[in-house]
């Protein structure tokens, strides 16, 4: 590609036109009236459009960005995995398991430390969660800073890293109004219940966390679907919330519990059958406390 270029301050050295041109395949500078060479090492100032990865379609000049989600944040490289060197080659055999075992060593000096490799270990656990609970990149990023607040607190040490990355992810969940129970992390980690509580007091107390009250309006849509409820009953239900929080009756309460109770008695107002069993099920609390959450909200909507 050539493309004229008017330079006032010089002039062609053997005709004196200063009229130049530049062959930015082959780096000339050269006169445009006689074909004077001035130079033929011109730097090339455009993108450079070379792609260092196997996908040649791929034009990004930079890499990934950087993730608190990752144990070492993005920034480490890594050995590739095509065999072929710099001129696109196949390595010989010998030079192929040298670069093997080269692998091998620099995947493990990644993680030289016992923390490295813990963190490593729980973020890897973190996004087996996000799998199964199908929670967004934010809610992982935020567990992912909660944990490394723990570990710069020393609160790792002789803990169980299920428990901890459960309990950040739990209050990960409650900081972005993500509706997920304790129960639901409980099962998506495999671990009990009462650790998962016992290691997010752990971490709230000592972390001095800002958690938001779960709003009980984010449970509506959850329990709804998973009983399969009509849109009309669901609004109806979030009215009836919507007048408990005016008179101050959620402060305090389970969430869950509240908003299974709203769903019930909006599908008495519009006749959807469904039982105190069947949203129970879905919401995850007693029948006893959707009986006794209902006899509060029939009195507010009594008054």
């Amino acid at each position: 590609m050539m493309k004229e270029v008017i330079v006032s301050h010089r002039r062609c050295p053997s005709c004196g036109k200063k009229t130049i041109l530049t062959d930015e395949n082959s780096g000339e500078l050269f006169c445009g009236s006689c074909g004077f060479v001035i130079t033929d090492k011109l730097e090339d100032t455009g993108a450079e459009w070379r792609s260092f990865s196997q996908d040649e379609t791929n034009r990004a000049r930079t890499g990934a960005g950087t993730s608190l989600t990752m144990h070492d944040m993005g920034l480490s490289t890594v050995i590739g995995a095509a065999n072929k060197d710099a001129t696109g080659k196949p390595l010989s055999s010998s030079m192929k398991s040298s670069i093997e075992r080269l692998r091998t060593w620099d995947s493990r000096t990644q993680a030289h430390s016992s923390s490295e490799r813990n963190l490593r270990q729980a973020l890897n656990e973190m996004y087996k969660v996000k799998d199964k609970l199908a929670l967004t990149d934010a809610v992982i990023e935020k567990a992912a800073y909660i944990y490394r607040k723990a570990m710069g607190k020393k609160l790792i040490r002789g803990r169980s890293i299920h428990g901890l990355v459960a309990a950040c992810v739990y209050a990960a969940c409650r900081d972005t109004e993500t509706p997920r129970t304790l129960d639901d992390i409980a099962k998506g980690i495999n671990i009990r219940r009462k650790d998962v509580a016992r290691c997010y007091r752990l971490i709230f107390r000592e972390l001095e966390l800002k958690i938001p009250v779960p709003d009980p309006l984010k449970g509506v849509s959850r329990i709804a679907s998973v009983v399969d409820l009509s849109e009309k009953t669901k609004r109806k239900a979030i009215e009836i919330l919507n007048k408990a929080k005016e008179v101050g009756m959620i402060a305090g309460k389970d969430p869950m519990g509240i908003a299974a109770a709203a769903l019930y008695i909006a599908c008495i107002s519009n006749g959807e059958i469904k039982s105190q069993k069947d949203i129970s099920i879905a919401s995850g609390v007693t029948e006893v406390t959707i009986r006794n959450r209902c006899a509060g909200l029939r009195k507010i909507l009594v008054s």
